[in-house]
């Protein structure tokens, strides 16, 4: 019974590709039990869009956040004697004021749950591009300790202001870090006095950490998060759910094969499989063991790892 809890589309996600039923039509295909989408939020500001959305505004952004929820519940219905679809959002914090939108959309839609994710650092992206990476180093003067330490203070104030139940790639930051960058990373005691406030916290509020494979095709040797924080994570009790992170059909359930030989190195035996919300009841998981998620998975060439 395989699963995704975070994933996109061409449709709605313009460095994705195909549409959200392509998407699920291959998730069917490889087996899976549950797949849920969560097309990122929309952003509030012209300055906060992509270079691929130079061609828009925040409130087209608006209106294709409605398409998707309304397309999403369509094949919800569509496909519920096939699969288990689950609806949902992944956040953009940017600035303190975002968190105000994603609380609206909270309240406008019924959504099943949020992916938390921060992709800026005092506004500037941080997973979009090396140079991108580098110019937010450059905002806090090259001081790799003061990005760290922004970038899991902007990750604290997002899971203190929402509480999101899927916390996604939690070490993202890393994504770009150079060597130089990755030694201050594992040594400064203020970086990971932040890290673990911030797994304290979601571990408090019955948060679940996903283990997300998209790091294997953006040329990690691990899924997100590295070992060190699954450690860290296992040791405060920490719950883990399942990410391909997909981008459209093609990536569907991809890498898995590694991500399940992450999963056994770093001791992890069971994960979360979500079960759809209704108004009055929130969404609930149980933790199923993971021989038992890939015990239906067929993969990309129909071959389970």
């Amino acid at each position: 019974m395989p699963i995704s809890s975070h994933s996109h589309s061409g449709q709605f996600c313009l460095h994705a590709q195909g549409t959200l039923e392509q998407v699920i039509q291959e998730a069917i295909r490889q087996g899976f039990h549950t797949f849920s989408f969560t097309e990122h939020c929309p952003r509030k500001y012209t300055e906060d869009l992509y270079p691929e959305e130079s061609h828009l505004t925040p409130d087209d952004l608006l209106h294709t956040f409605d398409e998707y929820i309304r397309t999403a519940k369509q094949l919800r219905e569509k496909y519920a004697d096939k699969i288990q679809i689950l609806i949902g959002s992944e956040t953009e914090y940017i600035r303190p004021d975002s968190i105000d939108l994603l609380r609206k959309l909270v309240a406008k839609y019924d959504l099943d749950y949020l992916v938390g994710s921060v992709h800026h650092v005092n506004t500037i992206p941080i997973d979009f591009s090396v140079e991108l990476w580098h110019k937010a180093l450059e905002h806090v003067s090259g001081d790799y300790e003061k990005l760290f330490m922004d970038y899991f203070d902007h990750q604290y104030t997002l899971l203190a202001s929402l509480q999101p139940l899927v916390v996604a790639h939690f070490d993202l930051i890393c994504l770009y870090a150079n060597e130089e960058a990755m030694k201050v990373f594992t040594n400064s005691s203020k970086v990971w006095e932040a890290i673990e406030r911030n797994i304290k916290y979601v571990s408090s509020y019955g948060g679940v950490f996903e283990i997300n494979t998209s790091a294997f095709r953006k040329g990690w040797s691990v899924a997100y998060p590295k070992p060190q924080l699954i450690k860290l994570m296992q040791k405060h009790n920490g719950r883990f759910t399942l990410s391909d992170d997909s981008h459209g059909p093609h990536q569907v359930g991809l890498n898995y094969h590694r991500g399940k030989a992450y999963l056994e190195n770093e001791g992890i035996h069971a994960l979360a499989v979500f079960s759809r919300s209704s108004k009055e009841t929130p969404t609930t998981y149980q933790m199923i063991p993971v021989s038992q998620i890939w015990s239906t998975f067929v993969g990309k060439n129909g071959v389970s790892p």
